[in-house]
């Protein structure tokens, strides 16, 4: 893949990959936008500037590794893929339709382009570390990129898979946390508090950094520093707004997992310069 570290035309693909996934979701009836919408320019900035990938690399020990723990943001992982070449863009409007490669959350046998199947928050991590493990024992130059939700934090599996990773130094594992603050029922320092989260981070082992996640700059500069550190993994914890990029999404539980309506999807794109 082509990569580009000009921060205009990573912007300019975000905007369009988030116009892509308010049609998916509206056209399917249902889906995740918030998170989708607030992952957007983190999942961007690996796949158009960070990631060594391409439709075209089918050797494991050719292409870096992307694993989407918070599986239900699976629209904006479909519309980068798409975008990058892996399937048609008219397959994106098949989202969860029946007989669709394109399901609710990403399932790997089906879909060229996603790694492994996600969806049961708290388990893509442990399966990052497997292949970052795999990586290593096969003598591939890779990274696994991991991303995480923060009301995933709440799974204790999630801290297991913290504790194995440092135990075994994956300094090849480089975790994002899309830290929108919300989950399906609110907030998640109402429902369970995970703060502080870099210190608790830390103290397993890992090398952490908090950085704005919708900013080109800061995300791909935190992966050049994370790249440095060979000893143990990282974690780069994203300051994000659910529903990024609408001002009537923003910030808001209900979009965690609701789709828009006609009148609501038309608002969204005009906002977002749509045509």
């Amino acid at each position: 893949m082509k990569k580009t570290k000009n921060i205009a035309e990573l912007q300019e693909i975000a905007r369009r990959m988030r116009i892509d996934v308010l049609k998916m979701i509206h056209l399917a009836g249902s889906g995740h936008p918030g998170g989708s919408l607030s992952a957007a320019d983190i999942i961007v900035s690996l796949f158009f500037s960070i990631m060594n990938h391409s439709p075209e690399y089918k050797k494991l020990d050719a292409r870096d590794k992307f694993v989407l723990s918070k599986g239900h943001a699976a629209p904006i992982l479909y519309a980068v893929l798409a975008e990058c070449g892996y399937f048609p863009r008219e397959d994106l409007w098949t989202l969860r339709k029946l007989d669709s490669h394109l399901s609710g959350h990403p399932y790997a046998p089906s879909t060229p382009g996603v790694e492994v199947t996600t969806g049961s928050l708290g388990q893509g991590l442990s399966q990052a570390n497997g292949i970052a493990l795999s990586d290593r024992l096969d003598k591939h130059d890779t990274n696994v990129y991991c991303l995480m939700g923060d009301g995933e934090m709440q799974e204790g599996q999630v801290w297991e898979a913290a504790m194995s990773a440092a135990h075994y130094k994956l300094g090849s594992l480089i975790a994002f946390l899309d830290g929108n603050e919300l989950q399906i029922d609110g907030w998640v320092k109402d429902i369970m508090n995970v703060e502080p989260l870099d210190k608790k981070w830390e103290s397993f082992g890992w090398h952490v950094q908090r950085i704005n996640g919708h900013d080109f700059t800061a995300i791909m500069g935190a992966v050049e520093e994370a790249k440095k550190v060979k000893d143990k993994p990282s974690m780069i914890i994203c300051n994000t707004v659910k529903g990024k990029g609408v001002s009537f999404m923003e910030r808001l539980a209900k979009w965690h997992g609701t789709a828009p309506n006609s009148d609501e999807l038309r608002r969204a794109l005009a906002e977002l310069g749509a045509e």
